[in-house]
């Protein structure tokens, strides 16, 4: 598409949600205004709460169905940021602010190609459906993405808007939380002996971990990571503790999926600690690079998939052909250097369209 009509206000509608401070569970107000943005383009909305659907093209008679979805929330800004955090600047020709990169940018060429793609004539070229939902900071499962899909209808690919300079993202790691918890049995620290000190249980766990190996790597995604984060034990500094856990951040990869993980360290940990999973939701996802969204990417962006390190929406969406893309640079995601560049907003409104429309059957 070599133009897009000049009511698509891409930039402004980037610049204006950006000033709307939608931390996760205070998206109210960025729904709305881009709810407002659709209906005044003709684009059809349901809202879900504070998720905004938008559709285009008949269900009943076009071949397949492609979702765009990006997420309205971010997290709160630091206090170190070179600007006000909810006052977009456009500085070196890029916006600053909490949330252009992570995943407003996102959020404002989607919708932009979605209105574009519903002045297409032909409904049975393919529907399209943007979803752009909350709580994604908090794992998409509060009233987001995973508690409104069965409200979409039947998806047949998906593209999720995460910043990634438009390059297609295929296989992305998950995390599983797991806690070691040692067991002892408390006495005075003077009479030691009469005791069995749960912190010592930890510690030999640890150095247990860091002989455990997870063979093989990913292609795309490399070696699984297992992180010792947080120990907590001990009730007072004269006391043998009985107790002590020791919480792990695992990054996982479809190579190692969650079950084969947990096997594992069980196995390794040789009934020194007790091991129990706190969180295993968030999968590791890969999409085959056959599957036409990925060649729809490829020949779109030119460029080669790679594999991610960070947890998306896409771990919701582990049933539907999937391809990560957005624009920006991951890398400022969450800090306070956070900035899009105009011109990779304008190139991602313009991909996205390619992408669509490669999917749909246009070369």
């Amino acid at each position: 598409m070599s133009a897009v009509s000049p009511d698509i206000t891409t930039l402004q509608l980037h610049r204006d949600l950006v000033a709307i401070p939608s931390l996760s569970r205070q998206e109210a107000a960025a729904a709305d205004h881009l709810e407002a943005w659709l209906r005044a383009r003709g684009v059809d909305v349901v809202r879900y709460g504070d998720n905004v659907v938008a559709s285009t093209g008949d269900g009943a008679v076009a071949d397949r169905t492609l979702l765009l979805n990006s997420h309205l929330d971010v997290v709160p800004p630091s206090a170190d940021h070179p600007f006000s955090p909810f006052e977009p600047v456009v500085h070196d020709g890029a916006v600053w602010g909490r949330g252009s990169v992570d995943a407003k940018g996102c959020v404002a060429a989607m919708a932009s190609a979605l209105v574009a793609w519903s002045r297409r004539k032909d409904p049975r070229r393919g529907r399209l459906v943007g979803a752009f939902t909350t709580c994604e900071e908090l794992g998409g499962a509060e009233n987001g993405l995973e508690d409104i899909l069965p409200k979409l209808g039947a998806l047949d690919a998906a593209l999720v808007g995460e910043p990634t300079h438009m390059q297609p993202c295929t296989a992305q790691k998950g995390l599983l939380i797991l806690k070691l918890v040692a067991h002892g049995r408390s006495a005075h620290a003077a009479r030691a002996a009469e005791g069995e000190n749960a912190i010592l249980k930890a510690a030999e766990a640890v150095r247990l971990l860091d002989a455990l190996s997870f063979s093989p790597d990913d292609p795309l995604l490399g070696p699984v990571t297992c992180v010792p984060t947080v120990i907590e034990g001990g009730a007072a500094r004269n006391v043998v503790p009985d107790a002590c856990t020791v919480w792990l951040d695992i990054r996982s990869t479809p190579t190692w999926p969650h079950d084969r993980i947990l096997s594992h360290v069980s196995r390794h940990m040789g009934g020194i600690v007790d091991v129990v999973v706190h969180s295993d939701r968030l999968h590791p996802v890969g999409t085959d690079h056959a599957e036409d969204i990925v060649q729809a990417c490829i020949r779109s962006s030119g460029r080669e998939p790679f594999g991610s390190p960070t947890v998306s929406d896409w771990v919701h969406l582990r049933r539907v052909p999937t391809v990560k893309i957005g624009p920006g640079d991951s890398r400022l995601s969450h800090t306070p250097r956070e900035h899009l560049p105009i011109t990779g907003l304008e190139h991602a409104v313009s991909m996205y369209v390619n992408i669509i429309d490669a999917y749909f059957g246009k070369s």
